[in-house]
């Protein structure tokens, strides 16, 4: 008896696992808490999210996947493992296929690191790669199967993905290493030269989810705790939703930039399909208040937030995985890069 397919969105801030039959059944952080003395892991998911800036010194919580590419390989392995364990163990698994999604631009050394983590932690039968733009537009709805141009503009945790597709793949893509980890990084970096006070990764997230903005229009405040930089006692201060959007100027930049010079080398045909149906934010970066609106100024075309954005990927995973009973042998190595 071959077991289920399963889909994995392989995040950098979060591993989502889909499930043919019973849609996603697991969406937890990409953390996992070791002994640094035994090597031995303590926590993963959102166990091992609670503990990022406040383990003891024996303990370290680790993101194995950086940039959209694993940094850690066993760790990651580790890691896969248990969130399979977790949502239903070897008996449900019995070799199942799995398709998994990666960056468009990485390598094939890179490529081959996550088929053999996936092959390894569920003892796949086959394990399909995809680019993670076609996932995301598959998943937010979009024909791309048809000959017409979609534009997708996917901003996750470790990279932004932003693809022109049409016949099922991708025509013109770019890649960048910046995304919501990079704004995180941003918003710690502007509080530590603005005010002199150091803040952890977790307060940064908080910062950016509750008052982030990138294009004004938002005027709300949020207090925040970290160590003074002068006199290294714990303080309060008060940021608004206008320092955040100063403080994420450069990164939002450079995501306008890599869309627009996808647009740039688009075939005009498709370009005018884009103007029709306009383009598609999805990953958790397209919940940043005001990001549609920025980027609707600066491409001239419509912008559109998907339904439930962080979601996409996986979903897409799940048509896809469908798709795959579909797909005649020979076809399956173009799609699936087997």
């Amino acid at each position: 008896m071959f077991g289920k397919d399963i889909g994995i969105d392989l995040g950098t801030a979060n591993v989502l696992v889909f499930v043919k039959g019973k849609g996603i059944v697991l969406d937890e952080p990409s953390v996992v808490a070791i002994d640094n003395h035994t090597k031995k892991v303590l926590a993963v998911g959102n166990e091992a999210h609670r503990m990022v800036g406040r383990t003891p010194g024996n303990i370290v919580a680790i993101r194995p996947l950086r940039d959209g590419v694993i940094a850690d390989f066993d760790i990651t392995e580790a890691m896969l493992k248990h969130f399979l364990a977790k949502i239903g163990g070897k008996q449900m698994f019995a070799r199942p296929r799995i398709l998994i999604c990666c960056p468009t631009n990485i390598t094939s050394v890179e490529q081959k690191a996550i088929r053999e983590a996936a092959e390894r932690s569920g003892g796949a039968r086959e394990v399909f790669i995809e680019e993670e733009p076609k996932v995301a537009a598959v998943g937010a709805g979009m024909e791309i199967f048809q000959p017409s141009g979609n534009m997708v503009v996917d901003i996750g945790g470790g990279t932004t993905d932003v693809a022109v597709l049409s016949m099922g793949d991708i025509v013109t893509s770019s890649s960048i290493k910046v995304a919501g980890d990079k704004f995180d990084m941003a918003i710690m970096r502007y509080i530590k030269t603005k005010y002199k006070l150091l803040i952890g990764e977790r307060t940064s997230e908080d910062i950016k989810m509750q008052i982030g903005t990138v294009s004004g229009g938002r005027q709300d405040e949020m207090d925040i705790r970290g160590r003074d930089m002068v006199s290294g006692l714990p303080q309060t201060i008060t940021i608004r939703s206008h320092e955040v959007q100063e403080a994420l100027a450069e990164s939002v930049s450079a995501i306008v930039q890599a869309s627009k010079s996808v647009l740039e080398r688009t075939p005009p045909e498709l370009s005018a399909d884009i103007i029709d149906k306009g383009v598609f934010l999805t990953g958790g970066g397209a919940l940043l208040h005001g990001f549609d609106q920025l980027l609707a100024d600066e491409l001239k075309v419509p912008v559109l937030v998907a339904e439930d954005p962080m979601m996409c990927v996986a979903k897409g995973t799940g048509m896809m995985l469908d798709y795959l009973d579909k797909v005649p042998a020979y076809r399956k190595k173009k799609f699936f890069g087997r």
